[in-house]
């Protein structure tokens, strides 16, 4: 995992189980169902700290003979795994109670503690999302906007607390809302209506995080920018006619897989093209590093029809 991921998701899950712990008591004091929903929210943005964090250590073991290819795939999985615990633990849960609530109204006991938690969440999840800003803003390609970054990222960590810090700092805008409404007006719905909001905030944020990891779990190809250098890098050489075609597939945020048929120069020999392909493969990981799996295969040009044959 890179470095920044960890420390992204070590400062979340510290700042996520304060939170829920401390929500969860201000809920037992007064009875807000907005502070219910977001100590479900905090809770579940602990376990997937957790997750990710299982997730990293189970992806960084060595290939076997029934994984020849590693387990950073794991990663994926457990990102994926994440989104649904954040749809159904945090944001069903919220709409649930939010909607209990409603149809059975209670009075807010002691608001100034509810404010006094909200508050000291608001800190906590300030500094959390500040961490992971940071170490995102390490990795994303200049120019490139955030909602970018996290549709197109091979990291999956770090869109992922990204996410869940700016839904939590959303979901406590919503509980604060309806904690002050319902204080101003005397109507305890009003704190209900905060905790469907936090619950259809979740629900949201959970599908796009779905989307996002099931493209990365079933196999996304390189970055155009990363393909382009192979393909500068396997063809930058009199040996080699042109690049027939081209196949990448990330196995984890740190490894591609890269499979090509190239054309030859016809006149070569068995040894030479063995030879050929060595130095194309030498090239290949010079500028890609991240290409650790490689297979490339000689072929010969014929059509346009038959290039990918």
């Amino acid at each position: 995992m890179h470095e920044g991921s960890r420390k992204a998701i070590v400062a979340a899950f510290f700042a996520n189980l304060g939170i829920a712990v401390a929500k969860f008591v201000g809920f037992l004091i007064t009875r807000s169902a907005g502070l219910l929903a977001e100590s479900g929210h905090s809770l579940a943005d602990t376990g997937n700290q957790g997750l990710l964090m299982l997730g990293s250590k189970r992806g960084r073991r060595p290939a076997d003979a029934a994984h020849p290819f590693g387990y950073g795939p794991e990663r994926y999985f457990w990102a994926f795994v994440v989104a649904l615990v954040l749809f159904s633990m945090g944001g069903l849960f919220a709409i649930y109670e939010g909607i209990d609530k409603l149809r059975h109204p209670h009075a807010i006991d002691n608001a100034a503690v509810a404010y006094l938690i909200l508050a000291i969440a608001i800190v906590l999840e300030s500094m959390s999302l500040r961490t992971a800003v940071r170490e995102s803003r390490a990795v994303k390609p200049a120019g490139q906007s955030w909602w970018g970054f996290i549709r197109h990222s091979k990291i999956p960590e770090l869109p992922v607390v990204l996410l869940e810090d700016v839904s939590a700092e959303l979901g406590l805008i919503a509980a604060l809302g309806g904690l002050t409404l319902a204080e101003v007006t005397g109507n305890p719905r009003w704190d209900a209506g905060g905790s469907i909001v936090i619950g259809i905030l979740l629900v949201v944020v959970a599908i796009v995080l779905a989307i996002e990891m099931k493209g990365l779990l079933i196999g996304e190809a390189a970055a155009d920018d990363i393909q382009s250098a192979i393909v500068a890098s396997l063809t930058d050489s009199p040996d080699v006619n042109s690049l027939i075609h081209l196949r990448t597939m990330h196995l984890s945020p740190e490894t591609l897989l890269v499979a090509a048929k190239i054309d030859f120069d016809h006149g070569f020999d068995a040894a030479h093209i063995a030879a050929a392909i060595d130095a194309a493969e030498v090239r290949l990981r010079q500028a890609v590093p991240s290409a650790t799996t490689v297979y490339i295969e000689p072929d010969i040009m014929r059509s346009a029809a038959g290039r990918d044959g």
